[in-house]
């Protein structure tokens, strides 16, 4: 499943690996709308795309580094 074009993300959710992210996105109904795997690489530059939305992710040292720099997108 991917995004569809015309539903909005209300809410991302991101599993964090070693070298590849599982992403989920929920809109605002809570039905799945996105359901991605991204390299490291790739997640900064996606959300950057996204309009603005929650993302909940684990609590360790690569997902304060990453939220640090998503939160400065917006």
């Amino acid at each position: 499943m991917s995004q569809t074009p015309n539903t909005a993300i209300a809410v991302i959710g991101i599993d964090i690996g070693k070298n590849s992210f599982h992403v989920v996105g929920h809109d605002t109904r809570g039905a799945i709308v996105l359901r991605q795997k991204w390299s490291r690489g790739q997640v900064e530059a996606r959300l950057a795309n996204m309009p603005p939305c929650l993302i909940g992710m684990e609590a360790c040292v690569g997902a304060h580094h990453l939220s640090r720099k998503l939160a400065s997108l917006g």
